[in-house]
């Protein structure tokens, strides 16, 4: 693409992210945002990347406080480095505060206190982990310890480069209100459509 610099990181030569398309990343924020249409927002977001879900969900005044916790302390790095495109922006804002650690193993903790919203973009897909090979948290037992790290009425939203049934099913086994939002993109430098999955329930 002419005049557009992309960046993108590999593990071990699995790709990771891109700044290229971030549609999906930014539609994980603002849907959880607009379906709880409070004020006053505490935010967990589990996996920084290269901040685009935090960028998005900061950009709603009504948001208080955004909490992420990253598994990986270069991807932390990075960003406070400046050498990612959102750096200057998001080390600018008072509200975000980064932490290292391993957003699945909080939730199996005893909540110290309660998010308005949790918005989890860890893995691949539910079959296709990166973050842990810990897949509980996709189960019903896991959604529900999530759950209860919500406020009533809080929202869960889970980013996936795939669609889940076993996701579906178990988050409505779980919530009481489950949207699944499909956000289709084209990559024009390999000339592919491709669609992201957002999994959202109501605690």
């Amino acid at each position: 693409m002419p005049g557009k610099i992309v960046t993108e990181i590999t593990l071990d030569n699995a790709f990771l992210m891109s700044s290229l398309h971030t549609d999906s990343e930014r539609a994980l924020a603002s849907v959880a945002a607009e379906m709880h249409g409070g004020s006053d927002l505490r935010i967990l977001v589990g996996g920084l990347g290269l901040g685009y879900t935090v960028d998005a969900i900061l950009g709603f005044d009504q948001v208080r406080s955004v909490e992420v916790i990253e598994l990986l302390p270069q991807v932390i790095s990075w960003l406070e480095d400046g050498l990612v495109p959102l750096s200057e922006k998001l080390n600018g804002d008072e509200r975000l505060k980064i932490v290292e650690g391993d957003c699945f193993a909080r939730m199996w903790e005893t909540p110290t206190g309660l998010y308005d919203l949790i918005l989890i973009d860890i893995d691949h897909s539910p079959d296709d982990r990166l973050g842990s090979v810990d897949q509980r948290f996709y189960s019903e037992e896991g959604l529900k310890h999530a759950r209860g790290h919500l406020v009533q009425g809080g929202i869960l939203g889970i980013w996936s480069y795939e669609e889940s049934s076993p996701l579906s099913e178990a988050l409505e086994a779980t919530f009481g209100e489950v949207r699944i939002e499909p956000v289709t993109h084209e990559n024009i430098l390999i000339d592919e459509t491709h669609t992201d999955w957002l999994f959202f329930a109501r605690g």
